[in-house]
């Protein structure tokens, strides 16, 4: 499973959020387990990349707990063009 991004874990909702946060703490302890054991793992670098992440998603949910994060405002209307608005006024003239 390829590293998460930063965007992709605030696009998710809280309760995904939990789910995968489970599934890689999940994921690192078998990997740890492995290692202790004495065995070898495929992709020694994966329990990196997974405390990683799991950093990553704890740090995103407590700045919303927090407040820290400004959601993203509603899209403004686009204000008209020039050319538009020459049309409007030389049309009004008219009248």
């Amino acid at each position: 499973m390829p590293q998460m991004r930063i965007k992709e874990i605030r696009d998710m909702p809280s309760e995904e959020r939990a789910k995968k946060l489970g599934d890689f703490r999940t994921e690192l302890l078998r990997l740890r387990t492995m290692i202790r054991a004495g065995g070898t793992i495929e992709n020694p670098a994966r329990v990196r990349e997974l405390r990683k992440t799991v950093a990553r998603i704890l740090t995103i949910e407590n700045e919303e707990k927090l407040g820290l994060v400004k959601k993203k405002p509603k899209e403004k209307p686009k204000p008209k063009k020039k050319e538009e608005k020459k049309k409007e006024t030389k049309a009004e003239k008219k009248k």
